[in-house]
């Protein structure tokens, strides 16, 4: 009997190796290719980091940074304001309510829409109130399906809270507001921040939506529509360097998000 368990241990570890060494060897591939001192992306000509000096020099992908920042930060804000608003609206509401699955799956609706079709849904939208595209369009779009992981984020915290420490404030004496600010605020601040990195990090990686709610010209590209654009003519060490740096900063988004949103613990 236990060596029938040794043995099916050891096929699940190289089961679980082997699905790890495909979701990762590719990532692993394009890192070092970006320290590739060749130009060719097939011929390894030595480590160097030129390709990560280059794009400290080149125009076209500081500007696209620097509008993906500005997208991304401005639409986290906004779905951490109105997905933290929504989380609390429905949870404080919630008792006594039946149509609870309606609203989760109307809630759940952004998240799971393709990417497509959301994309057009909206351009079609800005087009109806003859919106002009640029950055604005691309922040609004990205609010929209981010409002909805803030929200799932902030009412995953929500779900461990005693509500009984708000009514023991209110009988204190303190105001609703005060009530919120002092009391319930700083009790879910966590998740906030847990869904506003995530929704960060989206806003960072996202392309379909922000391909389709664009202006023209570089002052509304940003970087995966860069990099999209730079790809079209080949993938060179420069374009690993890039797609390393996103990478990088959205699993460290990724990472303290989800560190972050650990259920609190609850002493006996």
């Amino acid at each position: 009997m236990s060596q029938s368990r040794s043995i099916s241990g050891t096929a699940l570890n190289t089961h679980l190796w082997l699905v790890y060494a495909f979701l990762y060897v590719p990532i692993l591939v394009l890192i070092l290719l970006s320290f590739n001192k060749s130009g060719l992306p097939t011929a390894w000509g030595g480590v160097s980091l030129k390709w990560y000096v280059a794009l400290a020099h080149n125009s076209a992908i500081l500007s696209a940074a620097l509008n993906t920042l500005i997208v991304a930060l401005a639409a986290t804000f906004i779905a951490c304001v109105l997905g933290t608003f929504l989380a609390l609206g429905i949870e404080l509401r919630r008792k006594g309510n039946d149509k609870g699955q309606v609203v989760d799956t109307l809630l759940m609706a952004p998240m799971i829409i393709p990417d497509i079709v959301l994309a057009i849904a909206l351009l079609s939208f800005f087009n109806l109130l003859k919106v002009g595209l640029g950055l604005h369009s691309i922040i609004i779009s990205h609010a929209v399906f981010n409002i909805a992981f803030v929200c799932a984020v902030v009412r995953t915290r929500l779900k461990h809270f005693d509500y009984s420490i708000l009514e023991a404030s209110i009988d204190l004496g303190a105001s609703a507001f005060t009530t919120f600010r002092r009391v319930l605020l700083p009790a879910i601040f966590p998740g906030v921040l847990a869904g506003g990195l995530l929704s960060f990090t989206l806003s960072v990686d996202e392309f379909i939506i922000a391909f389709f709610n664009s202006g023209s010209g570089q002052a509304s590209t940003t970087l995966p529509m860069q990099i999209y654009a730079m790809i079209r003519f080949g993938v060179t060490p420069e374009i690993n360097a890039l797609a390393t740096l996103v990478m990088l900063v959205s699993i460290t988004a990724l990472l303290a998000s989800q560190r972050l949103n650990k259920a609190p613990r609850t002493h006996e």
